[in-house]
């Protein structure tokens, strides 16, 4: 329920304007840097005339910020100060910088402080925290603070492209492509050509300067036919341009794919990389592909791309996600 009433007045102890005394006038106007103050009530007030103290609510009484005094002041009354207490029971809202960390209750029920900094909660987090940002835990009613690297999930979103323009590719270099992550797994979403096309991947340590159609070793894939309902196994038709094959994208269908990329690092065992994919042909019938290949590569991977040598793509998305070690 909302307060009924005069809005009390709290803390912040405030010394009023000089007041000139008007001749034969009893009654003025209280105000603090030019503007009218309203008191508690008398008994708040410290109102010194000619030198004395005067007795709340006999020597003078206020309504609003008017202070009446109990008789007309004359030319040679000097109205020495007024201050005004506040409630003296409530210190208020502190005035800016002025509460030290030393001040606040150090535990988890009382107060919120990390780092001798005071968590305000004001300014929104617009991306993903840092590594290095902190987090406030209770740890048995202690509370204490954590960086975000230690809770972060495993697999942390790194780049997202969505389609507007009629690309052959999409590509992620050597800015992404990093010794931060071993792991990466790409996620083809909604893919729509603008003709038939076989789409593929390729992956390179030169940042995609080079084909590497040579250093794919045993790929191969099973693919589900749903029109027949079987299963057919083959290798994997392999191009300098967009590598294994992970699905036959056509006009007017959609395909989606999830690549895997294990070992990225790697320098003599060579890196390991699951696909899959389902498809439509161009009657409407669902294809789905599952296939693995090897690169032999002798240099760490920093170079990844969807790609195709026969048409372009004209809609959907291809997301980048780098597995955390």
């Amino acid at each position: 329920m909302a307060y009924i009433g005069k809005q009390p007045v709290v803390g912040n102890f405030q010394v009023c304007d000089a007041i000139s005394v008007v001749n034969g006038q009893a009654a003025y106007t209280m105000q603090v840097g030019s503007a009218n103050v309203e008191p508690e009530n008398a008994n708040h007030m410290l109102v010194s005339l000619n030198g004395i103290l005067q007795k709340p609510g006999s020597s003078f009484t206020i309504s609003g910020a008017t202070i009446t005094f109990a008789s007309n002041l004359v030319t040679n009354d000097v109205i020495d100060f007024i201050i005004l207490l506040g409630d003296t029971l409530n210190i208020g809202t502190p005035s800016d910088d002025s509460v030290a960390t030393a001040k606040i209750a150090d535990d988890a029920v009382t107060a919120a402080k990390i780092n001798n900094d005071i968590i305000s909660g004001t300014t929104a987090l617009a991306t993903a925290p840092a590594d290095t940002d902190e987090f406030l835990v209770s740890d048995a009613g202690t509370l204490k603070r954590i960086d975000y690297s230690l809770i972060k999930g495993g697999m942390e979103l790194l780049s997202t492209t969505t389609i507007s323009s009629t690309p052959s590719s999409v590509a992620f270099d050597n800015t992404l492509i990093t010794s931060t992550y071993d792991n990466y797994v790409i996620i083809g979403s909604s893919l729509e050509p603008t003709a038939d096309l076989n789409l593929g991947f390729g992956i390179s340590t030169d940042n995609g300067s080079s084909g590497t159609a040579q250093e794919y070793n045993n790929s191969r894939y099973l693919q589900l036919n749903a029109n027949t309902q079987g299963f057919n196994s083959t290798t994997v038709s392999v191009n300098s341009v967009n590598g294994p094959l992970i699905g036959e994208l056509n006009d007017g269908k959609l395909g989606c794919f999830v690549l895997q990329i294990f070992n990225t690092q790697a320098t003599v065992r060579g890196t390991y990389l699951r696909y899959e994919s389902i498809y439509e042909n161009s009657s409407g019938v669902p294809y789905s592909l599952l296939g693995a290949t090897i690169f032999s590569n002798t240099a760490a991977i920093n170079h990844v791309q969807v790609a195709t040598s026969t048409s372009t793509f004209q809609s959907g998305t291809v997301s980048l996600y780098g597995m955390k070690k």
